[in-house]
């Protein structure tokens, strides 16, 4: 199926077809299941999540609330990634709960362990950046989400965000140093 086979579903779905949804799902896996590769190193899969947990719980996400009026298939999967980034970001926070003590008592973790706990810290700050940035430039922050959490290349993001590569080129860059300088903070650390 096409972009435009998907964009009938999504206004199917929106219209309260029961079986659009249903006819979705085999149609977009695929590329779901790209996006949540791409976001999920290889340190970070694990029991709880990996690539098919990741797609599972953001395509119930997508479809827990009433469905939102997509415009068509590059809208929904950048809500997808969006959903994405919520879910790694709310997996990463439980595991720094749980690292802090959690009830539990402490055991040795191997490497692989400690690696998915650094990383898990490392996205609940980057998150907090994020959100930092989106109070001084939006875009910035749109730009980031699409491009690290929804794993989309310049040339996607430019026809997501209706605007040239080159300024989508330009704006990662820029948002890239600001991230940067932010977590390098003193004050964030």
């Amino acid at each position: 199926m096409g972009s435009e086979d998907i964009t009938r579903l999504l206004h199917e779905i929106r219209a309260g077809d029961p079986g659009a949804r249903d006819a979705l799902l085999p149609v977009v896996y695929a590329e779901l299941r790209a996006i949540a590769h791409r976001r999920l190193s290889p340190g970070a899969r694990d029991a709880v999540l990996d690539t098919t947990a990741l797609v599972h719980e953001a395509y119930v996400r997508l479809f827990d609330r009433a469905p939102l009026d997509w415009a068509d298939r590059r809208h929904f999967f950048a809500v997808a990634a969006i959903a994405m980034r919520q879910i790694i970001v709310d997996h990463a926070r439980k595991r720094n709960a749980a690292r802090r003590g959690g009830g539990q008592a402490h055991v040795n973790l191997d490497d692989t362990q400690v690696a998915v706990e650094q990383q898990a810290g490392e996205i609940v700050s980057l998150h907090e950046a994020i959100l930092r940035l989106s109070q001084l430039d939006a875009r910035l922050a749109r730009i980031v989400e699409l491009r690290f959490f929804g794993g989309f290349s310049e040339e996607e993001v430019a026809e997501i965000m209706e605007m040239s590569a080159r300024t989508v080129r330009r704006d990662w860059r820029k948002a890239r140093a600001l991230l940067y300088q932010d977590l390098a903070s003193p004050e964030q650390a």
